[in-house]
Protein backbone atom coordinates (compact mmCIF):
# COMPACT_ATOMS: atom_id res chain seq x y z
CA UNK A 1 0.00 0.00 0.00
CA UNK A 2 1.16 3.51 -0.76
CA UNK A 3 0.24 6.81 0.86
CA UNK A 4 -1.14 7.39 4.34
CA UNK A 5 -3.07 4.67 6.13
CA UNK A 6 -6.84 5.03 5.90
CA UNK A 7 -8.97 4.89 9.04
CA UNK A 8 -12.75 4.87 8.69
CA UNK A 9 -14.87 6.23 11.55
CA UNK A 10 -18.51 5.17 11.39
CA UNK A 11 -20.79 7.65 13.14
CA UNK A 12 -17.97 10.15 13.46
CA UNK A 13 -19.71 13.50 12.99
CA UNK A 14 -20.31 14.40 16.66
CA UNK A 15 -18.13 15.63 19.52
CA UNK A 16 -16.38 12.29 20.11
CA UNK A 17 -15.90 11.41 16.45
CA UNK A 18 -14.64 14.80 15.29
CA UNK A 19 -12.15 14.99 18.13
CA UNK A 20 -10.87 11.53 17.26
CA UNK A 21 -10.79 12.30 13.53
CA UNK A 22 -8.68 15.40 14.14
CA UNK A 23 -6.31 13.43 16.37
CA UNK A 24 -5.88 10.66 13.79
CA UNK A 25 -5.40 13.17 10.97
CA UNK A 26 -2.69 14.84 13.06
CA UNK A 27 -0.86 11.50 13.18
CA UNK A 28 -0.79 11.44 9.37
CA UNK A 29 -3.77 9.15 8.73
CA UNK A 30 -6.30 9.62 5.96
CA UNK A 31 -9.60 9.74 7.83
CA UNK A 32 -13.00 8.96 6.32
CA UNK A 33 -16.14 9.70 8.34
CA UNK A 34 -19.32 7.74 7.64
CA UNK A 35 -22.45 9.65 8.67
CA UNK A 36 -25.93 10.60 7.53
CA UNK A 37 -25.07 14.29 7.29
CA UNK A 38 -21.75 15.84 6.29
CA UNK A 39 -19.59 16.66 9.32
CA UNK A 40 -17.96 20.00 9.94
CA UNK A 41 -15.15 20.75 7.52
CA UNK A 42 -11.73 19.55 8.54
CA UNK A 43 -8.86 17.25 7.55
CA UNK A 44 -11.14 14.32 6.76
CA UNK A 45 -13.32 12.97 3.99
CA UNK A 46 -16.99 12.08 4.20
CA UNK A 47 -19.09 9.23 2.83
CA UNK A 48 -22.84 9.28 3.31
CA UNK A 49 -24.58 6.26 4.83
CA UNK A 50 -27.92 5.57 6.44
CA UNK A 51 -26.47 3.49 9.28
CA UNK A 52 -28.60 0.50 8.27
CA UNK A 53 -27.85 -0.76 4.78
CA UNK A 54 -24.79 -1.47 2.70
CA UNK A 55 -24.17 1.10 -0.02
CA UNK A 56 -21.38 2.77 -2.00
CA UNK A 57 -19.77 3.81 1.31
CA UNK A 58 -18.54 0.23 1.73
CA UNK A 59 -15.75 0.90 -0.78
CA UNK A 60 -14.10 3.25 1.75
CA UNK A 61 -13.33 0.18 3.89
CA UNK A 62 -11.48 -1.72 1.16
CA UNK A 63 -7.75 -1.64 1.98
CA UNK A 64 -8.38 0.57 5.02
CA UNK A 65 -6.08 0.07 7.99
CA UNK A 66 -8.87 0.17 10.56
CA UNK A 67 -12.58 0.62 11.19
CA UNK A 68 -13.74 2.48 14.29
CA UNK A 69 -17.48 2.23 14.96
CA UNK A 70 -18.99 5.00 17.09
CA UNK A 71 -22.43 4.93 15.46
CA UNK A 72 -25.52 5.24 17.62
CA UNK A 73 -28.33 7.66 18.42
CA UNK A 74 -27.65 9.96 21.37
CA UNK A 75 -29.05 8.78 24.70
CA UNK A 76 -29.49 12.42 25.77
CA UNK A 77 -33.23 12.42 25.12
CA UNK A 78 -36.58 11.62 26.69
CA UNK A 79 -36.95 7.84 26.63
CA UNK A 80 -40.19 7.61 24.70
CA UNK A 81 -40.93 4.20 23.15
CA UNK A 82 -39.80 5.51 19.76
CA UNK A 83 -36.55 6.90 21.16
CA UNK A 84 -35.82 3.70 23.10
CA UNK A 85 -36.33 1.70 19.93
CA UNK A 86 -34.08 4.01 17.90
CA UNK A 87 -31.31 3.98 20.54
CA UNK A 88 -31.18 0.18 20.25
CA UNK A 89 -31.69 -0.14 16.50
CA UNK A 90 -29.19 2.59 15.58
CA UNK A 91 -26.43 0.65 17.33
CA UNK A 92 -27.30 -2.89 16.35
CA UNK A 93 -28.28 -2.21 12.73
CA UNK A 94 -25.25 -0.02 12.01
CA UNK A 95 -22.92 -2.68 13.41
CA UNK A 96 -24.58 -5.43 11.38
CA UNK A 97 -24.36 -3.25 8.24
CA UNK A 98 -20.63 -2.78 8.78
CA UNK A 99 -20.28 -6.53 9.24
CA UNK A 100 -22.10 -7.16 5.97
CA UNK A 101 -19.85 -4.62 4.22
CA UNK A 102 -16.54 -6.12 5.36
CA UNK A 103 -17.67 -9.53 4.08
CA UNK A 104 -17.95 -8.07 0.57
CA UNK A 105 -14.41 -6.72 0.44
CA UNK A 106 -11.28 -8.15 -1.08
CA UNK A 107 -9.16 -6.46 1.62
CA UNK A 108 -11.21 -5.67 4.74
CA UNK A 109 -9.63 -3.56 7.48
CA UNK A 110 -7.53 -5.80 9.75
CA UNK A 111 -8.56 -3.83 12.88
CA UNK A 112 -12.11 -3.15 14.09
CA UNK A 113 -12.53 -1.01 17.21
CA UNK A 114 -16.09 -1.07 18.51
CA UNK A 115 -17.69 1.44 20.83
CA UNK A 116 -19.73 0.12 23.75
CA UNK A 117 -20.88 1.71 27.00
CA UNK A 118 -19.93 1.63 30.66
CA UNK A 119 -23.69 1.93 31.27
CA UNK A 120 -23.76 -1.80 30.60
CA UNK A 121 -23.15 -2.28 34.35
CA UNK A 122 -26.40 -0.57 35.28
CA UNK A 123 -26.68 1.41 38.51
CA UNK A 124 -24.83 -0.58 41.20
CA UNK A 125 -24.56 1.41 44.47
CA UNK A 126 -20.94 2.04 45.51
CA UNK A 127 -19.71 -1.08 43.67
CA UNK A 128 -16.48 -0.70 41.68
CA UNK A 129 -17.03 -2.55 38.39
CA UNK A 130 -14.37 -3.92 36.08
CA UNK A 131 -14.46 -6.03 32.93
CA UNK A 132 -15.33 -9.17 34.91
CA UNK A 133 -18.32 -7.62 36.71
CA UNK A 134 -21.87 -8.72 35.88
CA UNK A 135 -23.87 -6.46 33.62
CA UNK A 136 -27.01 -4.72 34.86
CA UNK A 137 -30.69 -4.49 34.05
CA UNK A 138 -32.91 -2.01 32.17
CA UNK A 139 -32.50 -0.14 28.89
CA UNK A 140 -28.83 0.88 28.93
CA UNK A 141 -27.45 -2.56 29.88
CA UNK A 142 -29.80 -4.23 27.39
CA UNK A 143 -28.56 -1.90 24.65
CA UNK A 144 -24.94 -2.46 25.62
CA UNK A 145 -25.30 -6.23 25.49
CA UNK A 146 -27.14 -6.13 22.15
CA UNK A 147 -24.47 -3.81 20.73
CA UNK A 148 -21.64 -6.13 21.74
CA UNK A 149 -23.53 -9.21 20.50
CA UNK A 150 -24.00 -7.55 17.10
CA UNK A 151 -20.26 -6.85 16.98
CA UNK A 152 -19.43 -10.46 17.85
CA UNK A 153 -21.66 -11.62 14.97
CA UNK A 154 -20.18 -9.10 12.54
CA UNK A 155 -16.42 -9.14 13.02
CA UNK A 156 -14.42 -11.43 10.76
CA UNK A 157 -12.29 -14.19 12.37
CA UNK A 158 -9.26 -12.61 10.70
CA UNK A 159 -9.84 -9.17 12.24
CA UNK A 160 -8.27 -7.82 15.41
CA UNK A 161 -11.25 -6.68 17.46
CA UNK A 162 -11.43 -4.37 20.47
CA UNK A 163 -14.58 -3.38 22.39
CA UNK A 164 -14.39 -0.20 24.47
CA UNK A 165 -16.96 0.15 27.27
CA UNK A 166 -16.56 3.88 27.39
CA UNK A 167 -17.60 6.20 30.20
CA UNK A 168 -18.42 9.93 30.05
CA UNK A 169 -15.76 11.58 27.86
CA UNK A 170 -14.74 15.13 28.76
CA UNK A 171 -12.79 17.36 26.42
CA UNK A 172 -12.64 20.78 24.81
CA UNK A 173 -15.32 21.93 22.38
CA UNK A 174 -14.58 21.04 18.77
CA UNK A 175 -16.46 21.48 15.47
CA UNK A 176 -18.60 18.48 16.44
CA UNK A 177 -19.87 20.23 19.57
CA UNK A 178 -19.08 20.29 23.27
CA UNK A 179 -20.61 16.98 24.29
CA UNK A 180 -22.64 16.62 27.47
CA UNK A 181 -19.92 18.46 29.39
CA UNK A 182 -21.04 21.68 27.69
CA UNK A 183 -24.52 21.36 29.17
CA UNK A 184 -23.15 20.54 32.62
CA UNK A 185 -20.90 23.60 32.48
CA UNK A 186 -23.86 25.84 31.66
CA UNK A 187 -25.74 24.46 34.68
CA UNK A 188 -22.70 25.03 36.90
CA UNK A 189 -22.26 28.61 35.66
CA UNK A 190 -25.93 29.29 36.37
CA UNK A 191 -25.58 28.12 39.98
CA UNK A 192 -27.50 24.91 39.34
CA UNK A 193 -24.55 22.55 39.51
CA UNK A 194 -25.12 21.10 42.98
CA UNK A 195 -25.98 17.67 44.30
CA UNK A 196 -28.50 15.70 42.22
CA UNK A 197 -30.54 13.24 44.23
CA UNK A 198 -28.25 11.68 46.82
CA UNK A 199 -25.16 12.96 44.99
CA UNK A 200 -23.44 9.64 45.72
CA UNK A 201 -24.16 7.98 42.38
CA UNK A 202 -21.01 7.06 40.51
CA UNK A 203 -19.62 9.45 37.90
CA UNK A 204 -17.06 7.62 35.80
CA UNK A 205 -15.29 9.82 33.27
CA UNK A 206 -12.43 9.85 30.76
CA UNK A 207 -10.43 12.72 29.27
CA UNK A 208 -10.63 12.88 25.47
CA UNK A 209 -6.85 12.86 25.29
CA UNK A 210 -6.76 9.47 27.02
CA UNK A 211 -9.59 8.20 24.83
CA UNK A 212 -7.43 9.01 21.81
CA UNK A 213 -4.42 7.29 23.39
CA UNK A 214 -6.48 4.16 24.10
CA UNK A 215 -7.54 4.13 20.44
CA UNK A 216 -3.88 4.53 19.40
CA UNK A 217 -2.95 1.56 21.55
CA UNK A 218 -5.73 -0.58 20.11
CA UNK A 219 -4.65 0.32 16.57
CA UNK A 220 -0.98 -0.43 17.14
CA UNK A 221 -0.89 -3.34 19.59
CA UNK A 222 -2.29 -6.68 18.41
CA UNK A 223 -2.29 -7.99 21.98
CA UNK A 224 -4.98 -5.42 22.81
CA UNK A 225 -8.01 -7.61 22.10
CA UNK A 226 -11.45 -8.16 23.53
CA UNK A 227 -13.43 -6.04 26.00
CA UNK A 228 -11.88 -3.08 27.82
CA UNK A 229 -13.32 -0.44 30.10
CA UNK A 230 -12.29 2.96 28.72
CA UNK A 231 -12.49 5.19 31.76
CA UNK A 232 -10.26 7.07 34.17
CA UNK A 233 -8.97 4.98 37.11
CA UNK A 234 -10.40 7.63 39.47
CA UNK A 235 -14.22 7.66 39.28
CA UNK A 236 -15.94 10.13 41.59
CA UNK A 237 -19.42 10.77 42.93
CA UNK A 238 -21.81 13.09 41.13
CA UNK A 239 -21.45 15.60 43.95
CA UNK A 240 -17.65 15.61 43.68
CA UNK A 241 -17.70 15.83 39.88
CA UNK A 242 -19.88 18.95 39.97
CA UNK A 243 -17.77 20.48 42.74
CA UNK A 244 -14.68 20.12 40.55
CA UNK A 245 -16.53 21.46 37.52
CA UNK A 246 -17.76 24.51 39.42
CA UNK A 247 -14.18 25.36 40.35
CA UNK A 248 -13.27 25.89 36.68
CA UNK A 249 -16.62 26.72 35.03
CA UNK A 250 -16.85 30.35 36.15
CA UNK A 251 -20.15 32.15 36.67
CA UNK A 252 -22.27 31.73 39.78
CA UNK A 253 -20.96 28.23 40.43
CA UNK A 254 -17.41 29.50 40.87
CA UNK A 255 -18.77 31.99 43.45
CA UNK A 256 -20.10 29.11 45.53
CA UNK A 257 -23.73 28.93 44.40
CA UNK A 258 -24.68 25.30 43.82
CA UNK A 259 -28.37 24.64 44.24
CA UNK A 260 -29.20 20.98 44.92
CA UNK A 261 -31.83 19.13 42.92
CA UNK A 262 -33.88 16.52 44.79
CA UNK A 263 -34.71 13.37 42.86
CA UNK A 264 -38.42 14.24 42.51
CA UNK A 265 -37.57 17.60 40.95
CA UNK A 266 -35.13 16.03 38.49
CA UNK A 267 -37.74 13.46 37.45
CA UNK A 268 -40.20 16.26 36.83
CA UNK A 269 -37.91 18.87 35.28
CA UNK A 270 -35.51 16.84 33.12
CA UNK A 271 -38.07 15.74 30.52
CA UNK A 272 -40.06 18.98 30.61
CA UNK A 273 -37.30 21.60 30.63
CA UNK A 274 -34.15 19.87 29.37
CA UNK A 275 -35.85 17.29 27.15
CA UNK A 276 -33.69 14.54 28.54
CA UNK A 277 -33.88 11.42 30.68
CA UNK A 278 -33.70 12.04 34.46
CA UNK A 279 -31.93 8.71 34.92
CA UNK A 280 -28.85 10.12 33.19
CA UNK A 281 -28.38 12.33 36.27
CA UNK A 282 -29.89 10.13 38.99
CA UNK A 283 -28.21 6.86 38.07
CA UNK A 284 -24.49 6.17 37.90
CA UNK A 285 -21.72 3.66 38.24
CA UNK A 286 -18.14 3.47 39.43
CA UNK A 287 -15.96 1.64 36.91
CA UNK A 288 -12.24 1.00 36.75
CA UNK A 289 -10.13 0.15 33.66
CA UNK A 290 -8.65 -2.98 35.22
CA UNK A 291 -7.37 -4.52 32.00
CA UNK A 292 -5.68 -1.34 30.78
CA UNK A 293 -3.99 -0.85 34.15
CA UNK A 294 -2.87 -4.47 34.33
CA UNK A 295 -1.39 -4.18 30.84
CA UNK A 296 0.62 -1.09 31.77
CA UNK A 297 -1.40 1.70 30.20
CA UNK A 298 -0.54 5.04 31.82
CA UNK A 299 -3.27 7.68 31.88
CA UNK A 300 -2.26 11.23 31.08
CA UNK A 301 -5.23 12.50 33.12
CA UNK A 302 -5.99 10.00 35.88
CA UNK A 303 -7.50 12.63 38.21
CA UNK A 304 -10.48 14.89 37.63
CA UNK A 305 -9.29 18.35 38.72
CA UNK A 306 -6.28 18.48 36.34
CA UNK A 307 -8.41 17.00 33.58
CA UNK A 308 -11.03 19.74 33.84
CA UNK A 309 -8.37 22.43 34.28
CA UNK A 310 -6.80 21.30 30.99
CA UNK A 311 -10.15 21.90 29.28
CA UNK A 312 -11.30 25.15 30.88
CA UNK A 313 -8.12 26.50 32.45
CA UNK A 314 -7.59 27.08 36.19
CA UNK A 315 -9.72 29.66 37.98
Amino acid sequence: MHGPRTIVIAGGSGFLGIGLARHLADTGARVVILSRRPPASGPWEHARWDGRTVGPWASTLDNAAALINLAGRSVDCVKTPDNRDEILRSRVESTLALGAAVRMLASPPPVWIQMSTAHIYGDPPRVLCDESSPTGLDLAPDVGRAWEEAFAKSILPSQHGVVLRTSFVVGPRNPGGAGALGRLRLLARAGLGGRVGSGQQGFSWLHARDFHRIIDRALADETTRGVYIASSPSPVSQRDFMRSLRAVAGGLGALGLALPAPAWLVRLGAPLLLRTDPELALYGRYVTPRRLLNEGFSFEYPDLAPALASIFGPR
